[in-house]
Parts: C-alpha cells; structure tokens; sequence
C-alpha cells in the first residue's frame, strides 16, 4: 500500500537525512525549513565549478558547468571593477532566452548585486518604469531589448551591456559589447554574501495600475530550490522511483522565459544546483519543442498548461519519439480537466503534474502528480507540503474547514521578503509571516486544494498574469475613450484571454484596429486585449456604483452562463 502524503513527508524530511526540516521563526511566524540549504546561491554557483558535463544546450551550442562559471567569473569581475557594482545594487537583466541570461544572472547575485529580471515583452515605457524604479545600475540585454532601453538609459546615465549582438560593428553610445567589456581569465571578486541579502526583483504587473518588484532572499531562493526536489523525493517514497526505465538522465527543457520566476527558480536554478541538463528554447513553440525533447532526451517539462495543452495538439506529436519523458506539466495556472488524462495519454511514460505557486512565493507551493492527479484533476496540489503551510481563512482572518471557500493563505521559507520600497503593499500582502495570495480556494478533507476564483481583479492568460486596472489605465489614455472595463474570458488553450469593453464620447471616434495599435505602444503584447467590444452606452453597475464585471461577458461577449 502506498504511504499516505504525510508519511512519506514525515519519512523524507527525518533527522539525518538530506531534506532534514527544523523549526525557525521567520517574520513573526515559526516555519520549518531545512536544515542542509545551501547558505546562499554564490554557494550554489560555486559548487559548478570543475563540473565539466553539460549544463546548456542552445541552438547548436553546448556549455558545461564549468565554462558557464568561467564566464560568470569574467563578468562578475566586469560589474564590480568596471562598473562600480556593490552588494545591494541593483542589475537589469533584459533578455530572451540565451545562456548569458544565466552567466548575467549568476555573476550579479554572485557579488551580492541584486538581479532584477526584466520582462523581455515590455514596451519601453513599461521597461523604463522598472529601470527607475529599481534604480537599476547597468543593464544587460539582448539587441532587442537594447533598443528598447536605449532612451530610457542614456537619459539616466545607465550603461547598458549588450549580449548576442554583432561584435564587428561599433556599439551605440552608452552600449558597449559582452566581448569588450570582460577581461578573459578574470576571478570572481571576493564579496561576503548572507542568506538575508536580497537577491531578486521580479515584477508583478499592479493592481492599482504599475508593477510591483517582488524582492525574494538568497536563503528564499535556496529553500525553496531543495523544495522542489523534496516534492520528488517524497512521490518516490510513495510512488516508487521516478527514473526514467530506459535510464536516461534527467534533462529539463526550459519552455518557460527565464525571467518569469517559473523559469528562473524551479527550472533553470534547480537544474544548476542538482547538475542536471538543461535545453533551451529562444521562444516558444511545441513542434520545436517536440524536436528537442527527441533530440536530447529531455525527460522533464515544466511550463504552463497552455504548453502542455500546445504539445498534445500538435499536428505533428506523431512524428517524434517523445518516450524519454517522465513528466509534463508546471504551473502558472489552473489546468482544465480534460488536459491531465490527455496528457496520460498522449505519452509513453509521462504523467502529468501541477503545482500552485506564485512570484510571491518563488514558484513554490501544494503540488500534485500521476496517479493523485488523475484522481483529482482541478485539484492544483495537496497539502501539506514539506515546508509550506496552507490555510483558507475568511474575511476576519478565520481558519476555515475542510470544503469551506475563503482566501487561500500560505506561510514558509519560500516567501518573498516583500515589494521592492512598497511598505504598505507589503503589510496588506504578508501578514504575521503569511501570505495573502487574493486567490480563494478549499481544502478537501485529504489536504488538496481547488482554486475556485480571484480576489484579484486580475486575468490570467497562458500562465502570465494581466491586471485589469493596469490595461483600464492604458485604455483611458486614448481621448475618445469615456469609460472601459477589462474582464477575462475563457479560452481552451490560454486559460482566459483579455477581453475589454470600451464606452466611445459621443463626439469621439475609435475602432478596434486603432485602439489595439494604441495599446500596443503602452502595453506588453499579452496585455493587449484580444477581443474588444466598443459601445457608446454606460457600462452597467451595481448597487454600490461600481461596473457589475461579472455581467460583462455575458452581455456584451455572449458568453453562456
């Protein structure tokens, strides 16, 4: 009989073994956290020095371990004795997928800088918002993203580092290239860093309209690293081993971007830190996906559900030999039911899986696999969790019991420290050492939990998150526009998409196609709704005055009830 979920914790997590926990109070909460984390991720990256087998495959290239480290030494030395960089600066990170996103990434939090992962969707005004907000130090970034940032940086003086870009031609003023700016054989600086110092921003798109840089820890990071291979651990205890029966080794595809913290923390950092092959992708797509999953034997893939949606609708999942892989799933976003048995079936010896985690608390929370999966499948996870508690409470902060609906509370090492020079946001999000994460949910009486709806008026498309007022804000910029409200809608593939009601002045003159280009200058593209309804008359209201968005679907998209 297999062990229940709280056996084979209890088990995994015992004195003496490698995911041993122990009690520490943690902003004014007790939590367990493990004993064995490494102190800091300077820690982490240092252990891959040396390592001579492959970490990174892109496109055609390979880098092992160690020359990845070799580079984050040479550039490590760039940022502090070229560009003046001191524990708790701050370093923008503005790139596609490329492996110097990971030797900028891991030089900067090498010298106790402070990485800040900049969204390579933004427009140039999103991006400046970030940089000054941050008070970003330099930048470093691909051609693209350079472009973008190029304004923004010149007027604050910011230089800018510019990866991938051609070296044979002169860099713009203000840029100087990768190759000029690292001296070939340099050290890594000898630079203290602690488990409290900061060592990300991710930015979370704003409920009143801007971002919130999401400050995370060093000892964050790193709890929550041996988190999500505790979770892995304690399915084998119950379920057997997971290796994969031709006895391929674990290899990750990266079909996330690394500046989401999916991408960042679960993936890329837990492939560095367990020294596990990871294959890159620039951009998404599943044929292209598909073909490397043959081509490298990649075994694990965690991404969103509309990725794992993506694969299992490829024309063409026939044509390659997807045996090596193990699991398929991730996070981001709720599931549909119907995607875990397709996902059963659709592989020879992968099975699903789903995780419910946030920016706020690194990726991490309640996660769900195989069999438990196909049992439960709009469950997003059980509970409890090595180290994570989860709690629904109602509006006076009551625990609730077990099928009872309330806000979803989660209290552990994993959590963020708080929003990046936002006290007050902190304080209404993390309280005692909770989090609130403005999702309400329920418990079952086997501890797994439902995502029923959002506090939040907030959209989530494809497993990235759209804050209504933060596309309202940039709707209302357009002078013809007298009033609007944004809503999700459902989609099969992406979750929701975003859906906007936009009321024109009576002398005023907008349709579709110009508001979107309109949009377009000012938001993210996925931020852009994709269906839009133009109408001249008053959105409805409720009782208390304010828009009734729970009626704008079905009056103004036709949306069965």
């Amino acid at each position: 009989m297999a062990l229940t979920l709280f056996d084979a914790t209890a088990r995994v997590t015992a004195p003496g073994q490698l995911f041993e926990v122990t009690d520490r109070v943690d902003g004014g909460a007790t939590r367990r956290v493990f004993v064995n984390s490494p102190a800091n991720l300077r820690d982490i990256f240092a252990g891959a020095r040396g390592v001579h087998e492959t970490f990174v495959v892109f496109e055609d290239e390979e880098w092992s371990f160690d020359e990845v480290m070799r580079r984050a030494d040479e550039f490590a030395d760039s940022l502090v004795n070229l560009f003046g960089v001191r524990p708790g600066d701050r370093v923008g990170i503005a790139m596609r997928n490329v492996p110097e996103w990971i030797v900028a990434f891991a030089a900067t939090v090498s010298v106790g800088a402070i990485a800040v992962l900049l969204n390579a969707w933004w427009t140039p005004t999103e991006l400046e918002f970030a940089l000054a907000d941050a008070d970003v130090r330099v930048v470093v970034a691909d051609v693209e993203r350079c472009e973008r940032v190029l304004d923004t940086c010149r007027r604050r003086e910011t230089p800018i580092v510019l990866a991938r870009g051609d070296e044979t031609a002169a860099a713009p003023a203000g840029v100087a290239h990768w190759i000029d700016v690292v001296l070939k054989g340099a050290s890594m600086p000898e630079v203290s860093v602690s488990g409290g110092d900061d060592a990300t921003i991710l930015y979370t798109s704003g409920t009143t309209g801007q971002p919130k840089g999401a400050v995370s820890t060093h000892d964050a990071i790193c709890q929550t690293i041996m988190a999500f291979a505790t979770g892995l651990v304690v399915e084998g205890e119950r379920r057997g081993p997971r290796d994969h029966p031709a006895g391929y080794p674990t290899c990750f595809i990266l079909a996330v971007p690394l500046f989401h913290v999916t991408g960042c923390v679960p993936v890329m950092l837990s492939c560095f830190a367990w020294h596990f092959k990871l294959v890159m992708i620039h951009h998404w797509n599943p044929d292209d996906a598909l073909e490397l999953i043959e081509g490298h034997r990649v075994t694990n893939m965690v991404g969103v559900p509309t990725q794992s949606w993506d694969l299992v609708n490829s024309p063409r999942l026939g044509e390659f030999d997807t045996s090596s892989l193990v699991t398929v799933g991730g996070g981001g976003a709720p599931a549909p039911g119907s995607l875990v048995q397709r996902v059963e079936g659709a592989f020879v010896n992968a099975r699903p899986n789903l995780g419910f985690g946030m920016t706020e608390t690194n990726a991490y929370g309640p996660q769900i696999y195989g069999d438990d999966y196909l049992e439960h499948p709009t469950s997003t996870g059980q509970t409890p969790t090595a180290v994570m508690e989860v709690e629904i409470r109602d509006d006076h902060g009551r625990v609730l019991g077990p099928g009872e609906v309330g806000e979803i509370w989660m209290s552990g090492p994993t959590l963020f420290r708080g929003y990046w020079r936002q006290p007050e946001a902190t304080a209404a999000t993390l309280v005692q050492g909770w989090l609130r994460t403005g999702d309400l949910g329920r418990l079952d009486e086997e501890g797994f939990l439902y995502i029923e709806d959002r506090l939040k008026d907030m959209i989530l498309r494809g497993g990235d998150n759209v804050y209504c007022a933060e596309v309202e804000s940039a709707i209302y910029d357009h002078p013809a526009v007298l009033e609007t409200a944004v809503c999700g809608l459902a989609d099969e593939r992406l979750g929701e998409c975003v859906a906007a009601v936009v009321v024109v002045r009576a002398e005023g003159r907008l349709d579709e196609e110009h508001l979107i280009e309109f949009l377009s200058e000012r938001l993210a593209a996925y931020k852009v709704p994709s269906r839009i309804a133009l109408t001249t008359t008053r959105l409805p209201r409720n009782a208390a005055g304010k828009v009734a968005k729970n009626s704008l679907a079905d009056v103004y998209f036709r949306r069965a009830p």
